[in-house]
């Protein structure tokens, strides 16, 4: 079948004359999952990972994706001819640098514009130029191919209300402008979307966003949304914010329109080159990183109120599972889609609960160590009674968004397992408690999550927190804690998430993961300081610890989580599920 579409492609290759195609499989808004019409990445090369790009030329391909997916790539592309290229690995190519290599002088390469972002493809422009390669972003080549493509996303949006969401529309809108010196700023990214206006939709799995842009400026905001999905209310919503809507293609031609002699605010990280080359020559155009991204990361009271009401639910939810695991695994006929399906079960059960929040994750044994492995239930391994289960999910409730990871015991674990999992818990641990003055960035304090794992030549490959947003996105900048440099600051009110890892291929995987927010600790002569408070409510296993390894600081900190989750979990259990908490929480 891929074999097939690939024929298909290059056909039609030629027949526009491109020597190369290239296909990052997002949508127009560059969203990291996207609606089932725009999985082209997956499509045309059977890879079903959430991050990587394919490129296909007359007589090769290429996918590049990260760490998180390099078992899994192997796996997809077996027989498909598309080679497996490891980003961040010394020695691959990039995209660009291996186009350059295969192609000849003066070749054409293609892509869909509505998919790629302006500052993406001005970049791959400049590289091509040192040998006449063109660029050409009119084509959307699989629409052709694609014989029986999803349709446009249409489900209806829902408000958030201002209670819920602890500030107004016209608040958030008047913070927006206050950030720039421009008479409009352009907003492509659904989740930021999203936030400013306090709506949701159910338009892209896992994450609740709704296919839209949005011009805003001082006197005249619009929404480009196809009119079906907005109710009444939320008109009238929008109205009291003057906010009013035009249907989503309707953005181009607006744009021409309304923004002519004026000044725009746009990331060009997050504008596909499409819209960007509709804003006329005469508007004068400022670049620069959302200043909606770092608006939303800084919770509000209301919504770190929120999270915490969420994280309640889902330890409620995961701490039931995990006695049921514990009652069952003994069986040996639990899979790790069973798994899948019992998380999302007991999530269910509780009342905020919207749907989950990413696809989850469950690795037993040699499994987990495939860092983003999406259980099917073709590909789901049986659980022994020994070893470790890795499992990293998470939910959208009307509240918040959760994202948990644990690894527990299944039966017997060996030492090397507890001595590599006591150091991972470790990392989290130093991470949680790092006290840091403000300005300091996430790259400064990804250390305190690795050290004890580069102690023994140890390590893992991606990074160690990403922001979590408020009933949106999972992942979410601007900041990060990561060995990369981002210039962010952490700042109070961010939300973001603390997963130090290790992976041993073909053997097991183990990552422990809470979900943390930055507050403030302290003021002293030398300045204000930082630090970070733990939302998640979820027993650590404690037969995976090795005590020996960890300091009588660290055994507290451990002590005084468990006694937290129990404090605020008790309630609600009885009997056997009640005493298996008081086991799971009990001191180390």
């Amino acid at each position: 079948m891929i074999l097939d579409r690939l024929k298909a492609l290059r056909q039609l290759m030629d027949q526009h004359q491109l020597d190369a195609y290239i296909i990052n499989g997002t949508d127009p808004h560059l969203s990291e999952y996207a609606p089932e019409r725009w999985k082209t990445r997956s499509f045309i090369s059977g890879f079903t990972g959430s991050a990587g790009v394919v490129v296909i030329t007359k007589d090769k391909g290429g996918l590049w994706t990260d760490s998180r997916y390099f078992l899994q790539a192997e796996n997809e592309l077996k027989d498909t001819g598309i080679e497996l290229f490891k980003q961040r690995v010394e020695g691959t190519p990039s995209i660009t640098e291996w186009l350059k290599e295969v192609l000849l002088e003066g070749s054409c390469v293609g892509l869909d514009g509505t998919c790629f972002s302006m500052g993406e493809v001005e970049q791959m422009e400049a590289d091509f130029s040192a040998k006449s390669i063109t660029l050409s972003i009119e084509q959307d080549l699989l629409e052709t191919i694609w014989v029986d493509r999803p349709v446009f996303p249409n489900s209806q949006a829902e408000l958030v209300p201002d209670e819920v969401a602890g500030e107004t529309v016209e608040n958030k809108i008047s913070q927006l402008l206050a950030t720039a010196n421009a008479d409009y700023h352009l907003v492509t990214a659904l989740d930021e979307i999203a936030w400013l206006l306090n709506i949701r939709g159910k338009d892209v799995a896992f994450n609740p966003v709704f296919m839209s842009y949005l011009l805003v400026g001082e006197n005249r905001s619009t929404l480009f949304v196809n009119p079906e999905k907005i109710s009444n209310d939320i008109t009238n919503h929008l109205q009291q914010a003057n906010v009013k809507c035009l249907p989503y293609n309707a953005v181009f031609t607006e744009l021409k329109e309304v923004v002519a002699n004026q000044s725009i605010y746009i990331d060009p990280a997050k504008t596909n080159a499409a819209v960007a080359n509709a804003i006329p020559e005469n508007c004068k155009a400022t670049m620069g990183a959302s200043k909606v991204a770092l608006l939303k990361a800084q919770k509000n009271a209301t919504e770190i109120s929120g999270f915490h009401k969420a994280m309640e639910q889902d330890g409620v939810a995961l701490s039931r599972f995990l006695f049921w695991l514990d009652k069952n695994v003994d069986s040996g006929s639990i899979s790790e889609y069973d798994v899948r399906l019992k998380l999302k079960e007991f999530r269910e059960q509780q009342p905020d609960f919207k749907q989950e929040s990413f696809p989850p994750i469950v690795g037993y044994a040699d499994h987990g160590a495939i860092v983003h492995f999406s259980v099917t239930e073709e590909t789901a391994n049986k659980i022994e009674p020994r070893g470790m289960l890795l499992f990293d999910s998470g939910g959208q409730y009307t509240c918040g968004t959760t994202d948990t990871t644990r690894t527990v015991a299944v039966g017997k674990v060996t030492d090397q397992m507890k001595q590599d999992f006591t150091l991972v818990l470790k990392g989290m641990i130093g991470l949680t408690n790092v006290v840091f003055p403000e300005n300091t960035k996430g790259f400064h304090v990804d250390i305190m999550a690795r050290q004890w794992l580069w102690k023994e030549g140890l390590n893992y490959g991606h990074g160690t927190g990403h922001g979590v947003g408020f009933y949106l996105n999972v992942h979410e900048g601007p900041m990060s804690i990561r060995q990369e440099f981002n210039n962010t600051p952490l700042m109070e009110g961010m939300v973001i998430s603390n997963e130090p890892a290790l992976y041993r291929e073909n053997e097991y995987g183990i990552r422990t993961e809470n979900v943390i927010y930055c507050v403030e600790k302290m003021q002293t002569e030398y300045g204000r300081f930082l630090g970070f408070e733990t939302f998640t409510l979820c027993p650590i296993d404690k037969r995976c610890i090795d005590k020996e390894l960890m300091s009588a600081d660290e055994v507290t900190w451990l002590n005084n989580y468990h006694q937290q989750v129990f404090n605020k979990l008790e309630k609600h259990f009885e009997g056997e599920e009640l005493q298996w908490l008081q086991e799971a929480t009990s001191s180390l």
